[in-house]
């Protein structure tokens, strides 16, 4: 069984910004990790962010950030 992520969600989990709350603007791989979690514990928003920010604190917990980031550097937002 081969495991691929889809292109599509990467691209746009590395380019998705916080909508609200003390980081708003932020893109969601630069968000501080005890912020993931205190999300986590207090459940995270229904939908598209809260499935986002899941996604992003499990990225976070097993250090795969340089994956996001480069994803960042190697397709830029204004080429897509």
């Amino acid at each position: 069984m081969e495991i691929s992520p889809d292109k599509r969600k990467l691209l746009e989990l590395a380019y998705y910004r916080m909508p609200f709350g003390k980081f708003k603007g932020r893109y969601l791989v630069d968000l501080p990790e005890p912020y993931l979690i205190w999300f986590k514990q207090k459940g995270f928003p229904q939908g598209k962010l809260g499935n986002l920010l899941e996604a992003m604190l499990e990225i976070k917990i097993n250090g795969l950030e340089p994956l996001i980031y480069r994803i960042q550097k190697d397709f830029p937002k204004d080429s897509l």
